[in-house]
């Protein structure tokens, strides 16, 4: 028995195939289009998803069931992606589950966020397969999927776990991207620690600096790479750092994981750097019992992991319910 698997990126597009002990037989890659509309990026997906096939040895007739962990917003009646926001205007409705049904000659098809798809995996793959589990990605964006209690929560538009979008900061010091003030994403994510910290060096008083603050190529990868030995640039990461924990302060009294992995580019480029900050400060933030702070087993393969734990437990995680 066979399943596969979709990670559907606004940069990249990852298929993979895989037996019925979740062992990845193929991996097939390519770039996702720009258009000109939602279908080229169906017939990509497609296309990905046979060449992965293909390499494994394997008619995609014979695939079980697949997952997807994608970009969204959702609309998961028709299973479908609905004006992206991280692709052109033109694009505006992406079909992906029929086509994938039609492909595989399955109606078992699930739809999820990257980071639904991302807890759904480290579920799947835990020692211990916990009922109570965060997957956390710090990347480009910061976003989260929640299991509590055994189900993973998904939102009645599939569109549950944009955690990125809570307010921390009531001042409203950052605009986040989605236009609205004081957002965790706005201050912590790849793409605003560089505003975040410019922000901050208008108020640093004269602090020394080798930060090339005013490039325009200025990134969030000079900040970790100048830490150990840049005044400011500790500084900035120690921001960065009491935001996160405050966000994960949130997630763990909604949410009361046993366990919060994290993922995503900033996080598993600068492990330390981001996890030790968020552990050092919980027991000052958290009344209730602290979960274990963890980086992904799964590495950037996360997404695709969960895409295919997806297909093998009907969208759940749980070990106890891969099809036999």
């Amino acid at each position: 028995m066979y399943y596969a698997g979709v990670d559907l990126g606004a940069t990249n597009i990852r298929a993979a195939v895989a037996d019925d002990g979740a062992e990845i037989l193929a991996i097939a890659r390519r770039d996702t289009p720009r258009g000109p509309t939602g279908i080229d990026v169906t017939e990509a997906v497609l296309r990905t998803l046979r060449e992965a096939c293909g390499k494994g040895d394997v008619d995609p007739r014979a695939v079980e069931a697949a997952g997807i962990g994608s970009f969204g917003p959702f609309d998961l009646a028709s299973g479908t992606i609905e004006n992206p926001a991280n692709l052109p205007d033109t694009v505006e409705t992406i079909p992906l589950t029929g086509p994938i049904e039609k492909l595989i000659d399955s109606e078992k098809v699930y739809l999820h966020n990257d980071t639904i798809a991302g807890v759904i995996g480290e579920r799947f793959h835990s020692d211990r397969n916990p009922d109570d589990m965060v997957y956390l990605t710090i990347s480009s964006g910061i976003g989260a999927g929640v299991c509590v209690d055994g189900n993973v929560l998904l939102g009645w538009d599939g569109n549950a776990g944009e955690v990125g979008h809570m307010t921390i900061d009531p001042e409203g010091l950052r605009t986040c991207g989605c236009g609205h003030d004081g957002h965790w994403e706005a201050y912590c994510s790849g793409n605003n620690i560089p505003r975040y910290a410019r922000l901050l060096y208008q108020d640093a008083q004269g602090m020394d600096t080798v930060l090339p603050i005013e490039d325009p190529d200025f990134s969030a990868v000079d900040v970790f790479e100048n830490a150990e030995n840049d005044e400011f640039a500790r500084y900035v990461i120690e921001q960065v750092g009491h935001w996160n924990a405050m966000g994960v302060a949130n997630i763990v009294h909604a949410y009361a994981p046993l366990v919060v992995y994290v993922g995503g580019a900033v996080a598993i480029n600068n492990p330390e750097l981001t996890l030790d900050p968020i552990r050092e400060k919980l027991e000052e933030m958290v009344f209730i019992n602290i979960p274990q702070i963890e980086l992904t087993t799964l590495g950037d393969d996360v997404v695709l992991h969960g895409a295919i734990a997806s297909a093998m437990t009907a969208g759940t995680g749980d070990r106890t319910r891969i099809r036999g």
